[in-house]
This record gives structure tokens, C-alpha cells and sequence, in this order.
């Protein structure tokens, strides 16, 4: 198992890496039987990627997280230099930060059916 230690990569960068985790996952989630328009499938992921949904699926996610995936979630939750967008609050990005950290994290540590059984949490696609 590929480990990595948080505490030596930047928060932002295990952000920037989860980001892209859940933009997938999001995607795999909504394209359903691939008979959507494009258009209504940007409305649609809306309601995943952006900071105040992923700072509400964070409380669904919370509960469930090992103490390891909790310190990580909170590394980037408290990570300095973030850039709060007029678009959410500062404690919604900030949450939605951690969030996409801890998906960069479990992405990067090879984790992913752990990182797709959050997913299923945070937004209620299991199957």
C-alpha cells in the first residue's frame, strides 16, 4: 500500500487532487444511461461540486470517518492561503477544502473504493 504522509504534502495540492476525484465520481454518478444533454448535466453536477454542497455533505460524511481521514479533512480544512470565492461563505469553502483534501488524500494513498463509499455517503448514491 502506497502511503503518503499529509503532513509533508501540501494541503491545497491533496485539495486540488480530490477536486478532480470527485468531479469524476460526480460525473460517473450523474451521466446515469447517457441520455442527458450536456447542459443539463453541468445543472445537475451543481449540486456536487460546489463549495456550499460540499461543505452539506461533509456533515452527512462526518460521522463516518476513521480518526486518520478526520485529521485529514480537518489539515485541509485549516489550510492556510485559501482564496474564499464571493460564491460561498468562508466556513462552506473551507469545509469543502477539507473535504476535497481527504478525496485527494484517499485517492493518492490508492484507497478508492474507500473514497467511492464516502462519495456514497455525502451524496446518497448508493445503490
Amino acid at each position: 500500500e502506497k502511503s503518503i504522509d499529509f503532513n509533508k504534502c501540501n494541503a491545497l495540492v491533496l485539495a486540488y487532487m480530490g477536486d478532480a476525484v470527485i468531479e469524476v465520481f460526480t460525473r460517473r454518478s450523474i451521466i446515469g444511461d447517457g441520455g442527458h444533454k450536456i447542459s443539463d448535466l453541468n445543472v445537475m453536477a451543481k449540486h456536487y461540486v460546489t463549495a456550499v454542497s460540499q461543505s452539506a455533505a461533509v456533515e452527512r460524511v462526518l460521522p463516518h470517518l476513521t480518526e486518520k481521514e478526520e485529521q485529514i479533512f480537518k489539515y485541509g480544512r485549516n489550510a492556510k492561503g485559501v482564496h474564499v470565492p464571493k460564491s460561498a461563505s468562508a466556513i462552506d469553502y473551507r469545509r469543502a477544502t477539507g473535504l476535497e483534501c481527504l478525496f485527494g488524500y484517499l485517492y493518492l494513498s490508492g484507497e478508492i473504493e474507500r473514497a467511492e463509499a464516502l462519495f456514497a455517503l455525502a451524496y446518497g448514491t448508493e445503490e
